[in-house]
Formats: structure tokens, sequence, C-alpha cells
């Protein structure tokens, strides 16, 4: 298996911010135009849009543009091939967390003398 996955790289640089989380956590409700994202963080417009290149360079939004309005929507796939790589990476560590403490109960049966 490979480490170096540029999608998955890009994701979660994406996401790394809590701006453009927050834009994900916006478009999860449905698409919105760039001037709804904008609105609740108060800042220049190009400051936005810059946020919005990385998500979209990312795959996690598309947007596409009707006369003056840009709408942004989510892509769920990108998402869903994220939430696949944590759910491996969590049945990993659960598998190893619960070796871990099976291990530690059969040491300390033995240590109390009852195995």
């Amino acid at each position: 298996m490979t480490n170096h996955q540029p999608a998955l790289d890009r994701a979660f640089h994406a996401l790394s911010d809590p701006t453009r989380r927050a834009i994900v956590a916006r478009l999860v409700q449905g698409p919105a135009s760039v001037s709804d994202l904008a609105a609740p963080f108060g800042f220049a417009m190009p400051t936005l849009l810059q946020h919005l290149r990385v998500l979209e360079g990312s795959g996690l939004i598309g947007t596409s543009k009707a006369g003056r309005v840009r709408t942004c929507r989510l892509n769920p796939a990108a998402l869903a091939e994220t939430e696949q790589w944590l759910a491996r990476q969590r049945a990993a560590w659960e598998g190893r967390l619960d070796r871990l403490e099976a291990l530690a109960l059969q040491l300390h049966k033995e240590e109390n003398g009852h195995g």
C-alpha cells in the first residue's frame, strides 16, 4: 500500500483550516452562493475566494456560475474517500488497542496467580 495519495493529501490540507471546515459544514446542508458563504465570516471576498479555490482544488466542492451568481456544492464522493481512509485507520487502531487490552488482562491474571 502506498503512503502517497495525492487526492487524500489535498482533502486533508483543505480540511486543515477551520474556515474551510466551516464552509464544508455549511455545504452539507445544501448548495450555497459565494455571497451566502461569505456572510458569517466578515472578511474580504478575495480571502473567501482563496478558501474556495483550495476546497475546489481538493475536489471537496464544485462550483458553477449562472449569470453573476457562483454556487458551491459539496462533492460527497470526495468526502466519502476521506471517511473510508479514516475508517480504515480507526479499525486498525481499535484492533491494536483490543490486543493490548487482552495482553494487559492476561498479564494481570498471571501476576495475581490466576492463570
